[in-house]
């Protein structure tokens, strides 16, 4: 019973890194319609301007998490600028080769920079543990825990409650019309993207302390990061807080009992079940099923 109970508190805490992980790559999905292949390289650049914070200037990972969030922003915005705008309206197929393009770049960039081996950020109080009775909680990994699901909620408020929220939404449901209502859709998709690529840092900052990355480590987080996004619901941030529950969960109680081999086949058997039942995903996404396909 208390392994059951470990497990269970290990997956929860790990489900809310996950959605913070994940919760930028449903946004540029369901709003933009594009399967931003090169997301988990946003995720391990923040990894790596933390470690790099920390190991010049013994900067704490947790505040190094805003200057990795501020710099993936610019370095967003600037991509989308530059490289995703060109392709926006082309189909789906050409941003999925571009982004794997820039994936492939960026991953041996950084193993130029930094080398292929695995790091983390050294902190002198995240490998401590509160004890609950025998189940054991890591301060790194709840405070990990409560930052991200803070960031995912704070997401979901400023989508909701601010102008330029409701513009992204808006463009997201019909481009055309939201050009009509004077919104600037180009600068909008930008300001999305790297949104987007700004969580994906502060994610990565998160990942870096509670565990270990390399360059390689960025498909895997990509990976995670679509079945996230399709098991909550394209474009729902709460879906995606849901997703990186549910997965988080499937993948510490499989850890716990089964091979590694068997707990990713469970992942996306759960996958698919979902589906099954809901196509939509677990909490669906009301503005994108009412999205106009231009």
């Amino acid at each position: 019973m208390t392994e059951f109970l470990q497990s269970t508190v290990y997956g929860l805490l790990q489900g809310g890194l996950l959605a913070l992980v994940a919760v930028g790559f449903s946004l540029v999905w369901g709003v933009m319609n594009v399967v931003n292949l090169a997301h988990g390289t946003f995720v391990v650049l923040g990894s790596y301007v933390a470690w790099q914070l920390n190991k010049s200037a013994g900067v704490d990972p947790f505040l190094g998490m805003f200057a990795a969030a501020a710099c993936l922003f610019v370095a967003g915005y600037a991509v989308h600028m530059l490289l995703i705008n060109q392709v926006i309206k082309a189909p789906i197929w050409m941003t999925l080769l571009l982004t794997f393009g820039l994936e492939l770049v960026l991953i041996n960039a950084m193993v130029l920079l930094f080398s292929g081996d695995f790091r983390s950020i050294e902190t002198g109080w995240a490998a401590d543990a509160i004890a609950l009775g025998d189940v054991r909680i890591p301060y790194g990994r709840l405070a990990g825990f409560l930052v991200a699901v803070g960031l995912t909620l704070a997401l979901v408020a400023f989508m909701s409650r601010t102008r330029l929220g409701l513009a992204i939404k808006a463009t997201g449901m019909d481009r055309d019309a939201a050009r009509l209502m004077g919104i600037r859709a180009r600068r909008v998709y930008a300001t999305t993207f790297a949104i987007a690529a700004a969580m994906a840092g502060a994610a990565g900052a998160i990942v870096g302390t509670v565990g270990t990355f390399s360059p390689a480590s960025a498909p895997a987080f990509t990976l995670q990061s679509f079945v996230i996004a399709v098991l909550g619901g394209l474009g729902n941030m709460w879906g995606a807080l849901a997703g990186g529950l549910v997965l988080g969960l499937v993948q510490s109680w499989g850890g716990q009992y089964l091979s590694g081999t068997l707990v990713t086949a469970i992942a996306f058997g759960v996958l698919v079940a979902v589906l099954i039942v809901r196509p939509a995903g677990l909490l669906g996404k009301p503005y994108y099923e009412a999205r106009v396909e231009i």
